[in-house]
Parts: structure tokens; sequence; C-alpha cells
């Protein structure tokens, strides 16, 4: 469900074509909240029947750059207000963790090491946006606010994974 969120949060602060969402996903949403091709195309079509978008223009090859409606808008701020949040968790990492006991010592300590430079490399590239933004590169605008309030808030997701998993290496093996 909040794939359908995810778009059209990303069509209120600008119009875009699939190709386009598909690259904001990527770049800004990526590691948190990952979306593909067909899954953004698939949740296109289904918002423009329902009409919560609608097409801006269409281009050569039939591109299409879409923009959000008022309905659209408004049914984000409804999802906004409404305190039934989804906090649910998916982290394989931590589903792996329950299954740590069947992994021979060597192998466990090198993937933890691995996933303790993977979470503060994650963290340090979200340093790099959050600097960014607190240069005032990106303006000062509530769009860019909220994206600061996303970005504090993979930094510290990131160096908390990351210290989780250099103290799990410290944890004796079961003997």
């Amino acid at each position: 469900m909040s794939l359908r969120y995810g778009v059209l949060g990303l069509l209120a602060g600008e119009p875009a074509s699939g190709y386009d969402l598909a690259r904001r996903f990527e770049e800004a949403l990526g590691s948190i909240w990952p979306a593909k091709h067909p899954q953004i195309y698939g949740e296109l079509t289904r918002l423009a029947n329902e009409g919560m978008i609608e097409v801006a223009e269409e281009g050569p090859r039939g591109r299409k750059v879409y923009r959000v409606t008022e309905a659209g808008l408004a049914d984000i701020r409804h999802w906004l207000a409404t305190a039934d949040v989804d906090h649910t968790v998916r982290l394989e990492p931590l589903l792996r963790s329950f299954f740590f006991w069947l992994a021979p010592p060597e192998d466990l300590q090198r993937h933890l090491a691995r996933e303790a430079e993977y979470y503060r490399e994650t963290a340090q590239r979200y340093r790099g946006y959050a600097d960014a933004k607190d240069r005032g590169e990106f303006g000062d605008s509530p769009q860019t606010m909220s994206l600061r309030v996303a970005i504090e808030g993979g930094i510290r997701l990131y160096e908390a994974l990351a210290d989780w998993a250099e103290w799990a290496r410290t944890v004796p093996p079961a003997t």
C-alpha cells in the first residue's frame, strides 16, 4: 500500500515519467523502500484509473509525464494524518541473525564485518545528503525540510545497524 503514497508524494513534489520516478525511488528511497520499474508502472496505471494522477504531457515514443491531482493530494494528506501506521519492519539481516548458530564462526565473523562496513558506508552516504541539505544547496522549502528529516532517520537507522553488527561480532559462539 505504501508504494502508492511513495508515488503520490514524489509526484506532488514534481511531475515525472515512470522512468523518472524509478530513478527518484532509487536515489531517494532505494535503501528504505525499493521499487522496480514494473511496480511503479503498475502503480501509475492504478492511480490514473482512480483519478489520483493524470497525464501532464506526452512525449516521444509514448513517454507520459504524470502529475498528482487534487484527489491524489487529498489521499496522501489523509494517509499522513491517519493514526493507523504499519510499523512492520522487514530486515533480512535480523531474520538471518535468528540462524547465526548454524554458521561456522569464521564465516559469521566475516559476514558481520561486511554488514557493519555496509551500514557505516550507507550512513556516511546519507550524511553527505544531509550536509548538502544543511548547506542550503536545495533551498529551504517544506519538501526539503521533510527530506532532511527522512535523511536523519536513515543516518540513525544505519548507524544503529552498524553498531548492532559490531556488537554481534563480540557475542561468543555457543558451545
